[in-house]
């Protein structure tokens, strides 16, 4: 359905890709991976038609309807949000006006041709489901987080975030054949994600999306395009499969350059030998040439990622923070009260729920940032505290230069360290002397962490510390995060990262919160075994969701073991995959073992053991042959 040939895009004297090649079938799920900068955004927007290539061409097939949600920018104003999601449907509306209006002409007076043209409007209408155009509309406002009460509300008085939702609303509904989404998770939080995850896998069309969202990643597209260093790779599977497939290729591309290398190594050195020997003119000739012909490789730039680990906290007691009967209100506004919550030392706790449940208010009061308005908070024995807030990058200066500013921040012992620091969260060089003000949201993010790091604490409360963040350098941060050795409690809306982390899950909903051990995939499961709807369908007010149908239940129930036998099965291959992996290296090296051997000159001079060492170097090759096309099975069998 889409074509590019031979793309080119230049911004001022930078090329930013040359020569890109993809073809996006119909009903494929793409997700668009590379380094921030790299140029997914522009590659979308060449996509989607709105910049023109400086080289190449975009070929799109006939009846291609394009559908493009940018990161941000967009407002919607003068309507209420009904009326502004349901203009996406433009074309079923003058449909509907259409007939209704053939209906007043009908009762005045009848004709054929009316009544020919009603029936076939008609027609139309019941085939793209017009019937059911308002059911669907409220199923997605509810699905994205909208309220019912929330429908008439005029969209200028919703925020940025909330106003990206109405875009992918109207979006979703158009249904274009080409979706191009570009951080479409942004603005979202989990049940909104999961809801999310959850429509596009079930999408009739063909989907490209930017995500920093492993997990949403993973549950949605089936082939992952990379750009980096200016050229598109693809992989078949989602973006754990990527991860291992592209680590593979490097390996495989180091090892070849490596013999290359030494091939190359070896025909120099034997032109130089005998490049002045009139005897051995044409053999050097003829190496000369044979030098010429190689194409090099050339290995990708190494990628530069953070790399640091938190410093050891001080010992604490073993009740780090406990609120009693702990209540918040603004004015009138109640957001929660009889909170009682302990925080024991050790743990990693998930605060979790709907934007605007209270998650930051309640990381406020854990801060002491506020006092709560009833009840009391306490500390624990030799509590030492860091805090990331949600809008933490905005208390940095934007006049000081980023070595000033952690500077500043230094206890006078870590002065001389700060330099290292930075490094470590890739300022280096000229970007340390680089004002505050000029820096992305992801650098800002980077420089507040990097101010964390400064004092030893025993308990962090990062409230949305992965905003900004790419998926490598989020990677890093939960590497860095599992080897912290304090407390840790946290809002994140990236579930892989909640899963890998998580202990326990504060979810906080309806003025108050609900404990659940485990991480989030156990807090959902628990849920549905209970008999609620995913995660996905619980909002402060859609409370209906304990008055499900006994059927609803069983099926959940059913969708859980069938999940579960889905990760067994996973699971078990996986493991199969590490057995023959092991296998094949243990095999290629008794093989290149046995090729030794067979290249000493007393080896072939002896029969009997020339014929053993053959049997042995068949029988290795025969059963590296078989292992390799099992190994390849697996990997097919999770792209299937």
């Amino acid at each position: 359905m889409l074509h590019l040939i031979d793309l080119r895009k230049e911004f001022a004297d930078r090329i930013l890709f040359d020569g890109l090649q993809l073809h996006i079938r119909p009903g494929d799920r793409i997700g668009l991976c590379g380094d921030n900068g790299s140029g997914k955004t522009t590659l979308l927007k060449l996509l989607a038609g709105q910049l023109e290539p400086d080289g190449g061409r975009v070929a799109v097939a006939r009846g291609t309807t394009f559908g493009y949600l940018p990161q941000d920018g967009l407002t919607h104003e003068g309507r209420t949000l009904f009326e502004e999601v349901r203009s996406g449907l433009d074309e079923l509306v003058a449909i509907e006006t259409e007939m209704e209006q053939i209906q007043r002409r009908l009762e005045e007076n009848v004709d054929e041709e009316l009544l020919e043209r009603y029936s076939e409007l008609e027609q139309e209408f019941a085939r793209r489901d017009g019937y059911a155009m308002e059911a669907e509309i409220g199923r997605v406002l509810r699905g994205l987080g909208f309220a019912e009460t929330d429908w008439h509300r005029p969209c200028e008085t919703f925020s940025g975030g909330w106003q990206m939702r109405i875009a992918l609303a109207r979006l979703l509904l158009r249904r274009p054949n080409l979706l191009l989404l570009d951080e479409p998770t942004n603005h979202l939080d989990l049940p909104a994600r999961d809801w999310l995850e959850d429509y596009l896998r079930n999408y009739p069309h063909s989907v490209v999306l930017v995500s920093h969202d492993r997990y949403f990643l993973d549950q949605v597209v089936g082939r992952i395009v990379e750009l980096w260093n200016g050229r598109l790779t693809e992989y078949p599977g989602n973006y754990s499969t990527y991860l291992r497939q592209r680590t593979e290729r490097i390996e495989a591309l180091r090892e070849a350059k490596r013999r290359q290398d030494e091939e190359i190594a070896r025909i120099e050195a034997f032109i130089n030998r005998f490049r002045y020997q009139a005897n051995k003119a044409s053999l050097v000739q003829s190496r000369i040439k044979q030098l010429e012909k190689i194409e090099r490789i050339e290995l990708p730039p190494q990628r530069k990622s953070i790399a640091f680990r938190f410093p050891d906290p001080p010992k604490g007691g073993r009740e780090v923070m406990v609120l009693e009967n702990a209540a918040q209100r603004y004015g009138d506004l109640e957001v929660f009260s009889k909170v009682d919550l302990t925080i024991e030392r050790g743990e990693r706790v998930a605060l979790v729920g709907a934007n605007g449940a209270g998650k930051s208010t309640l990381m406020r009061l854990l801060a002491g940032v506020e006092a709560p308005a009833e009840g009391s908070r306490l500390e624990g024995y030799n509590l030492e505290m860091a805090y990331f807030a949600q809008d933490q990058a905005r208390v940095l200066d934007p006049e000081k230069t980023v070595l000033q500013q952690i500077t500043e921040a230094a206890p006078f012992s870590m002065v001389p360290r700060v330099r290292d620091i930075l490094g470590s969260f890739l300022f280096s060089g000229d970007d340390v002397d680089k004002p505050v003000r000029v820096l992305s949201g992801g650098e800002r993010n980077r420089l507040a962490l990097a101010i964390l790091l400064l004092r030893p604490a025993n308990l962090l409360l990062l409230d949305e510390p992965t905003n900004h963040l790419d998926l490598a350098s989020k990677e890093v941060l939960l590497e860095a995060l599992k080897g912290y050795r304090g407390t840790l409690v946290f809002v994140s809306h990236d579930r892989h990262f909640v899963d890998s982390l998580a202990t326990r899950v504060v979810y906080v909903a309806d003025g108050g919160i609900d404990c659940w051990p485990g991480n989030y995939s156990d807090f959902v499961a628990a849920r549905a075994a209970r008999g609620d709807e995913s995660h996905s369908e619980l909002r402060v007010e859609q409370k209906s969701a304990r008055n499900q149908l006994p059927g609803d239940r069983q099926a959940r129930r059913e969708e859980h073991a069938r999940r579960k036998a889905r990760q067994r099965a996973e699971q078990k291959r996986q493991r199969e995959l590490e057995q023959l992996e092991t296998q094949i290296e243990q095999a290629e090296t008794e093989l290149g073992e046995v090729e030794t051997e067979m290249a000493l000159p007393e080896s072939y001079q002896d029969a009997e053991r020339w014929k053993m060492l053959s049997a042995r170097y068949q029988e290795l090759k025969d059963g590296i042959e078989a292992l390799y096309r099992r190994w390849e099975e697996l990997q097919l069998e999770a792209t299937a």
